[in-house]
């Protein structure tokens, strides 16, 4: 009894403490779904607290499943991986949302393009949490982006899970 008692106490107390974005010295690491047209696959970043509010980070997907083109030619490795050095304005306690929550606009420059996203965290325990995140590319690399350069070049929605570290 002693033992059940005592590992709802350290659940609870996870819960309780639990917190999206701490600030300074902060270190989040999320994988998930990364979902967009002509294509899904993995999606993996990492975000460094650089001050109360703000962040930076790499992301970088790699596309699994991938629709031919009109030739019926797939893509090689370079059509289906991207990686992108990405700053964040992290305005959870901004909006006074819930510690637990954190909501994320920020800017990205990648090997494709530079964009930008806004994502939101919601963590369970002190360790463990979701993520939702969109992007879109500003200003691509080809002016004229063509068959499977389209693939990095436009709206991803992403989906998974966020780590403490």
């Amino acid at each position: 009894m002693k033992k059940i008692t005592t590992l709802v106490l350290l659940l609870t107390i996870g819960l309780v403490n639990a917190q999206a974005f701490k600030g300074k010295g902060d270190v989040k690491f999320d994988v998930g779904a990364n979902i967009q047209n002509g294509g899904s696959g993995i999606r993996v970043s990492s975000d460094f607290g650089l001050g109360e509010n703000m962040s930076f980070g790499f992301v970088t997907s790699y596309l699994l499943s991938v629709s031919k083109d009109l030739s019926g030619a797939k893509p090689d490795f370079g059509d289906r991986i991207d990686a992108k050095a990405r700053f964040n304005a992290n305005l959870g306690n901004v909006f006074k949302l819930d510690p637990k929550m954190d909501i994320y606009p920020g800017l990205n420059l990648g090997l494709r393009n530079f964009g930008t996203h806004l994502g939101f965290r919601y963590f369970f325990t002190e360790g463990f949490g979701v993520f939702t995140e969109a992007g879109i590319p500003i200003a691509s690399y080809k002016t004229n982006a063509v068959g499977f350069d389209k693939l990095n070049n436009q709206f991803t929605f992403n989906i998974g899970a966020s780590f403490n570290l």
